[in-house]
């Protein structure tokens, strides 16, 4: 029982603490910019357009962990099937557990409509165009730190405060 113990809390996808590790893949959502930042080996990697809650309050800040991963996720609210042209979560979920949820309430997403990028218009998830969620999706592990903030602050400066960039 304590080796399978060790071995869980020592392993890289068990959520370690508030920061990400040096050189962890670690996301920065800015709601005030409507932003994405992926950063990883220390260094902002790639900055993605989102869309995020119609209001300040949808989107919650803070430090998450990604808990799910999916490919073409199914839609429970509205009952419609993953791939669907009519599925607002467009290709892939990369759900985090954001107030005390399981990562199936909250996380980034892809959309079916790419034209709400860059605006306040979600119930409380990012969203990401299809084509971008599904880049970040393939570097992004289970595990994976994800900061939520409203700053004025630079990318850069947040990556630093988070210890993800040195």
């Amino acid at each position: 029982m304590l080796k399978i113990f060790l071995a869980l809390t020592l392993s890289p996808l068990w959520p370690l603490g508030e920061n990400p590790l040096p050189g962890d893949p670690f996301l920065i959502v800015n709601k005030r910019t409507n932003e994405v930042a992926f950063i990883h080996e220390g260094r902002i990697q790639e900055i993605f357009p989102a869309a995020t809650g119609k209001t300040p309050q949808l989107t919650p800040e803070g430090m998450f962990t990604v808990t799910v991963k999916a490919v073409n996720p199914y839609y429970r609210r509205k009952n419609i099937p993953g791939g669907s042209p009519k599925n607002p979560l467009g290709a892939r979920w990369i759900g985090f557990d954001a107030m005390n949820s399981n990562g199936r309430i909250y996380g980034l997403h892809g959309t079916n409509t790419p034209s709400s990028i860059g605006h306040y218009v979600s119930e409380g998830c990012i969203r990401l165009t299809n084509d971008d969620i599904i880049r970040l999706y393939e570097q992004i592990p289970l595990g994976t730190k994800i900061f939520i903030t409203n700053s004025t602050d630079s990318f850069e400066e947040i990556g630093k405060e988070k210890g993800a960039i040195q």
